[in-house]
């Protein structure tokens, strides 16, 4: 029996070098390794978290004019000095301005630079909270895009939509005021007192400022069609902003 075994033993090395001995100066085989199932694009954030990340940045602006004593608009914060991005006629021929922050922070504020032709102010507020945080402005928008827009509509605070990107490039008639061109078209719910919010995409970064919406019974309401400033323009004055 043992020399059964030994014979088995000696047999198998045998088999076994024969094997190496006949594999080598083949060419081996290219094996391209499988992406890792943790290697995935990053998600979209949902509409929750996407409001709940901007909303420190979104403010409420109360404007007093001789036509208007009391208009409320959006502004969202875009700057860590405390600068603020809104509509232009939000706070057109304004004797005053309040701004309240999302911690509760009131304080009077003044426009910076108006850009009528755009339909956008920026404005200086004379007292900060004790955290500013502004918001990630971001790039363009393709049609399609999921979009998500956040205001005050119709008194309504923080009031939080969502929706897509229904065109791009379009010109409007603003009421009172100059031919806007260059807008984002979308069809996230906005109303009265959603001017000068921000209008969002799916990673979070503000794309646009709301301006003006479409309504050809003339009610001023909602009927699905929105437009927003890109915020390239919005931001730079017409020029793209320098990052």
């Amino acid at each position: 029996m043992l020399k059964l075994t030994r014979l088995a033993v000696v047999l198998i090395l045998t088999a076994a070098l024969a094997f190496w001995l006949g594999t080598q100066g083949k060419s081996k085989p290219t094996v391209t390794p499988r992406p890792s199932a943790s290697a995935k694009p990053p998600e979209q954030l949902t509409i929750a978290q996407i409001y709940k990340n901007l909303a420190p940045s979104v403010v409420s602006i109360q404007a007093s004019t001789p036509a208007k004593p009391d208009s409320l608009g959006t502004g969202v914060i875009v700057n860590a000095d405390g600068t603020i991005l809104t509509a232009f006629h939000v706070v057109k021929d304004a004797t005053s301005i309040e701004v309240a922050f999302a911690d509760g922070t009131r304080t009077s504020a003044t426009v910076d630079k108006p850009d009528p032709a755009h339909d956008i102010a920026s404005l200086t507020p004379d007292k900060l909270p004790q955290l500013v945080i502004p918001a990630v402005l971001g790039g363009g928008a393709a049609i399609g895009d999921p979009v998500i827009a956040i205001g005050n509509q119709l008194a309504l605070i923080d009031s939080t939509t969502s929706g897509i990107v229904s065109g791009l490039d379009r010109t409007i008639q603003s009421e009172g005021g100059p031919e806007l061109k260059g807008l984002i078209q979308f069809d996230a719910a906005v109303n009265p007192g959603s001017s000068g919010g921000p209008l969002v995409n799916a990673k979070g970064q503000t794309i646009g400022i709301v301006v003006a919406l479409a309504n050809p019974t003339g009610t001023g309401t909602f009927v699905g069609v929105g437009f927003a400033v890109p915020i390239t323009t919005a931001a730079g004055g017409g020029r793209p902003p320098q990052l």
